[in-house]
């Protein structure tokens, strides 16, 4: 019997949850086990799991679970280098050469373990048949504008922290948006989720916005029309042949740009598309300040859905739920996929 396994998030500011008590409960009518970890920041509370039928484990257990369980979450495991010895679905960040990605490979191999990593649950055509793609766009797009507001008041974008929903977000911005100059926007990957949800938020705040895709990127640059925008918004997942969009020289040079949105977000990665910065920013500080006159901020969040924590789960886990009804095989299909993608890149045990 297939015993999926759902732990608490440990990272700070990460309420968001893979799968709802419904999901529960449609998994536990199919004969599967489901086991909820107690959380004290998930956003949505453990009793509707139990109502569910959920068996309920204390939070952070999930390491003294069943050897068969699969554990689910979203973001990264405690980085106590102990040997990873169950299957593990999440979002590894560990295929293209980020360091911590590495470290977290190693204890797999170590364990015994494996990586099923959410990022590359992809169908036949490859396609992730997942993502919270559509609200980083929404929030991501959200703190760039807050930031490009702050610095109409000669500042820098203060903390932020989760709304309680999309209305409550959009009414913030429009306070802080109030009475200034607004900026063109350019979003890059402008016809995948998170550039659609970039785009969805901006022109509700009534920024005029310039959708790139594919088409427009294909020649590989360079692309004097980022600089050329005062806000740049960069959708596209870094992978090789990504071409790069802001060079490293670009702050000194005469620009329009004073706000990066690196939404994609992924700083460490060789093939990160945006050169002037090379690691990510935080609730308590949203952007990079790369230069000062003019200014120029990066804001590279990377658990931007988590700004809106109810609404992201809650579509996530309806992406994902038809997926979860098949963990019963993990040879074929999306599971057989993602098995496929941990065994070319596991390193081998150390001896």
């Amino acid at each position: 019997m297939t015993h999926l396994w759902v732990r608490s998030e440990p990272r700070p500011n990460e309420d968001r949850v893979g799968i709802t008590p419904e999901g529960v409960k449609a998994l536990i009518a199919r004969g599967m086990t489901v086991t909820v970890e107690e959380s004290t920041s998930r956003i949505i509370p453990i009793d509707g799991y139990a109502a569910a039928g959920a068996k309920i484990a204390p939070e952070g257990s999930w390491p003294d679970a069943p050897r068969d369980a699969l554990i689910f979450g979203l973001k990264e495991l405690p980085d106590d280098g102990t040997p990873l010895v169950h299957k593990h679905i999440m979002f590894g960040h560990a295929y293209k050469g980020q360091p911590a990605g590495q470290k977290l490979l190693k204890r797999f191999a170590a364990g015994g373990g494996m990586l099923l990593d959410l990022e590359y649950l992809v169908d036949g055509d490859g396609r992730r048949v997942a993502a919270f793609g559509y609200w980083a766009g929404y929030a991501g797009a959200a703190v760039s504008l807050f930031a490009w507001a702050a610095q109409e008041d000669g500042d820098i974008c203060a903390p932020v922290s989760e709304w309680h929903d999309v209305p409550a977000m959009e009414a913030a911005l429009r306070s802080a948006l109030e009475g200034k100059p607004l900026p063109e926007a350019l979003v890059i990957g402008a016809l995948g989720r998170v550039g659609h949800g970039a785009t969805d938020l901006c022109e509700k705040m009534g920024v005029g916005v310039t959708q790139w895709d594919i088409a427009e990127t294909a020649h590989g640059g360079p692309f004097p029309e980022v600089t050329d925008h005062g806000l740049f918004l960069n959708c596209i997942l870094a992978r090789p042949g990504t071409p790069v969009f802001v060079h490293e020289t670009a702050p000194e040079e005469p620009r329009r740009l004073r706000v990066i949105g690196d939404i994609a977000c992924d700083p460490e990665s060789d093939y990160s598309p945006i050169k002037v910065y090379n690691h990510t920013t935080t609730w308590d500080a949203p952007v990079l300040r790369v230069h000062d006159a003019p200014p120029l901020d990066v804001m590279a969040i990377d658990n931007l859905p988590s700004l809106l924590p109810l609404e992201s789960s809650e579509d996530f886990s309806d992406q994902l739920l038809p997926w979860l009804k098949q963990l019963g095989d993990l040879e074929r299909g999306v599971w057989g996929r993602a098995r496929a993608t941990y065994l070319k890149y596991k390193p081998e045990a150390d001896a």
